[in-house]
């Protein structure tokens, strides 16, 4: 079994299934509000030049995240075909 990565580890042009969050209270509540539950597909479109923040595709809808809070979401890598 692969261990699971972080969403920041991710590279643009590719997809992952979210697997759990690993933070608590008010930042986590944010990250379920934008819609990163356990199951979701996220790709993974643009970083900023400077690497931070990056741009995600999640459920019909770009959303931005800085890395501190991307580490903070742990993913299994989808493969692209």
């Amino acid at each position: 079994m692969n261990p699971s990565l972080s969403l920041a580890d991710i590279p643009v042009g590719s997809s992952a299934r979210v697997t759990s969050i690993s933070t608590i209270g008010p930042n986590r509540r944010r990250l379920l509000d934008l819609g990163l539950v356990p199951g979701s597909r996220v790709d993974i479109i643009r970083r900023s030049p400077a690497g931070n923040p990056t741009a995600y595709w999640i459920k019909g809808t770009v959303i931005a995240l800085r890395n501190e809070d991307a580490g903070q979401i742990l993913v299994d890598a989808l493969i692209n075909l």
